[in-house]
């Protein structure tokens, strides 16, 4: 045998072995056109999901912040209280907010009672979704928590 028949010979083998049809350029070009849909989609997925983590944060930084409130003596300090406990749960969250406020509502500070508190996250929409997006997002969450009925408390309503 020579080289052109081994040759021609080895073609023959490859064609019969090929699938027939142009169906292998056509799923490349099928995965070159939807990958940027899917990784587009894995990232808006991922975006709502920081979001979501984010509401959550916030949501603990109000029950942390009700419960300073609640285990305070009188209410200056409860607001004080309040306002660090809420800063530090979202600190430890690793949620990056420019601003935080914590109001608590002493309206009812008397054993028996109740404070609720109001707490607000203002962060950056990039910040938060992993993403270059512009703008703010402001998170709030409310929680109320009960003073003890037969626990000593120093000054009224505030």
């Amino acid at each position: 045998m020579t080289a052109a028949t081994t040759l021609a010979h080895a073609a023959a083998v490859i064609r019969r072995r090929a699938p027939r049809g142009d169906r292998g350029a056509f799923a490349a070009l099928e995965l070159v056109i939807l990958l940027p849909f899917v990784i587009i989609m894995i990232l808006v997925v991922v975006a709502f999901g920081r979001v979501e983590r984010g509401r959550e944060l916030v949501d603990q930084a109000a029950t942390a912040a009700a419960r300073a409130g609640s285990l305070s003596t009188n209410a200056i300090t409860a607001q004080q209280a309040a306002q660090s406990a809420a800063e530090q749960t979202l600190r430890d969250g690793g949620m990056s907010c420019s601003s935080v406020h914590a109001q608590l509502d002493t309206s009812q500070f008397y054993p028996g009672g109740q404070v609720t508190a109001n707490v607000s996250c203002v962060t950056k929409f990039g910040d938060l979704a992993m993403s270059a997006l512009p703008g703010s997002l402001t998170l709030t969450a409310r929680s109320t928590s009960i003073l003890e009925q037969y626990r000593p408390l120093s000054g009224g309503p505030t």
